[in-house]
């Protein structure tokens, strides 16, 4: 099927190539055979037709590619190539990257969570957040706590600063801040010079309330959590990749992100923050954390995320359109566009694919133009002509049969059919009958009237072992044989008789 094309790709070019100049260009150009279009072991030395009744095509000697060791290059009227709509791109360098395309969830930045803790037992005396996700900024209140012991702190640190007595006021200060009290917060108890029944948490950054566990008038001891605050302003994207990919990802590279099931199309454009070290047993998958920044609070928490990581970057790489590559099961290879629209298929070793385009490893060089559409029937044009060149070049190499290493003596002349045989133009003087067995040779299907015996040596031969009873004798020209026999002696005269005297009996 694939050689139908290809001369079908052959006819079909050489066929509607036009035009005085470009036959008498040919007839420049030495042509080694002609070929069938559509048979590649029917060639022949001139014009003609084929078997199917098409017109041979040549075979051109520069186009074999013999000296240089390259594929084969055809030549395609600039017709034809406008006709089957021939396409060249260059050869040209750029950063390309392993597009790794998965999905992820928004998660907030675990760097960015604040914790509230108080430490020292007590009771909630005003709280000023009601619900999870309320907005908070730095500095606000968050809740009032009546605490005995950090009341008796503070008298204490009173005490020591109105006696000035240095190391108790020290001490004194350990204590409040021990107790959660910040400086601002001590200072402003020393210039107030009296203790405050309540004590006041803020928060420590802008956010929104993730975990509120507590209400007014509870309880609390030190190490209940009794909120969390999320700055979501920069958020985590957490996707799931497959073992081969993790090898590809590095943190820095670029990541972008949509949400697919957002109303706009808006893009994020963020980076590898952190590869894990692990794999999930279930799903033999690894995380990888993707940060970006979200000034306007469009992504939210457990929002589902479309990702494409722009993973192992190959700068400055020799690239060519991903469309131009022919691949087959002896490898790849792409249609080289030369000069004076000659075509040459190169072969090429590939490396990644990204945004259309294929890395070239080996092949190839910068500035050169290969063919991008149309390039299948080039390259079955192409696979043709060298074909027929390596036919061409066996059957140069095969020698020709030298009979004179041959040995007789073992050939089985029983079953030879020497009916058809031409012994006009054999050369029986170098022949040795004496070890020939002519028992079983059957001389009755011979014919011996075209048979010169005059250039025959009988001296040598063995007659001991013939039968020459179904021999015909009427087809026999025995008058040369006489003459030989009487130039031979006695020898080749008792022979005569006995042939005389069988012949008497026939």
């Amino acid at each position: 099927m694939a050689a139908a094309v290809g001369f079908t790709a052959a006819w079909f070019l050489a066929g509607t190539t036009t035009g005085d100049s470009e036959q008498a260009e040919k007839a420049e150009r030495e042509i080694l055979y002609w070929v069938a279009p559509m048979d590649a072991n029917y060639r022949r030395d001139e014009p003609g037709k084929s078997p199917m009744g098409m017109d041979l095509v040549p075979v051109y000697a520069d186009e074999a590619g013999q000296d240089s060791g390259q594929e084969p290059s055809i030549r395609i009227n600039p017709t034809v190539i406008n006709n089957i709509g021939v396409k060249v791109a260059p050869v040209e360098r750029r950063d390309m990257n392993r597009e790794i395309e998965t999905v992820g969830l928004v998660t907030p930045d675990e760097g960015r969570i604040s914790h509230v803790h108080v430490r020292t037992d007590g009771w909630i005396e005003e709280l000023h957040v009601e619900t999870r996700g309320d907005q908070v900024a730095a500095g606000q209140a968050l809740f009032e706590i009546y605490s005995p012991a950090l009341v008796s702190a503070q008298e204490e640190y009173l005490q020591a600063s109105r006696t000035g007595n240095q190391s108790l006021l020290r001490a004194a200060r350990i204590r409040l801040h021990a107790l959660g009290m910040s400086d601002e917060q001590v200072e402003s108890l020393r210039q107030r010079g009296s203790s405050s029944r309540l004590f006041t948490v803020k928060a420590a950054r802008n956010g929104y309330i993730t975990d509120l566990n507590v209400r007014q008038g509870m309880y609390v001891q030190p190490g209940a959590t009794i909120m969390s605050i999320a700055d979501l302003s920069r958020v985590w994207v957490v996707v799931d990749l497959f073992e081969g990919q993790i090898a590809w990802v590095k943190t820095g590279q670029h990541a972008s992100m949509n949400l697919p099931f957002s109303a706009t199309d808006r893009e994020w454009v963020g980076e590898v923050d952190y590869v894990y070290p692990s794999m999930r047993a279930e799903t033999r998958t690894g995380q990888v954390r993707l940060a970006y920044d979200n000034p306007d609070l469009a992504l939210k928490p457990n929002m589902y995320a479309s990702v494409e990581i722009a993973a192992d970057p190959h700068r400055e790489a020799l690239a060519v359109p991903t469309q131009s590559i022919i691949r087959t099961g002896r490898g790849k290879r792409v249609i080289l566009a030369l000069p004076d629209g000659r075509f040459r298929p190169a072969q090429v070793e590939t490396g990644l694919e990204a945004d259309g385009m294929t890395e070239i490893l080996t092949g190839l060089k910068e500035g050169e133009r290969i063919v991008v559409s149309g390039q299948f029937l080039i390259d079955s044009e192409a696979s043709v002509d060298a074909s027929l060149i390596r036919m061409a070049d066996e059957a140069a190499e095969t020698p020709a049969m030298d009979h004179g290493e041959m040995d007789h003596v073992e050939m089985d002349h029983v079953e030879m059919d020497h009916g058809e045989m031409d012994h006009g133009e054999m050369d029986h003087g170098e022949m040795d009958h004496g070890e020939m067995d002519h028992g079983e040779m059957d001389h009755g299907e011979m014919d011996h009237g075209e048979m010169d015996h005059a250039e025959m040596d009988h001296s040598e031969m063995d007659r001991g072992g013939e039968d020459n009873g179904p021999m015909k004798h009427e087809g026999m020209n025995h008058e040369e044989v006489h003459q030989e026999s009487g130039s031979n002696g006695d020898t080749q005269t008792s022979a005569g008789d006995e042939t005389d005297s069988k012949g008497g009996r026939s």
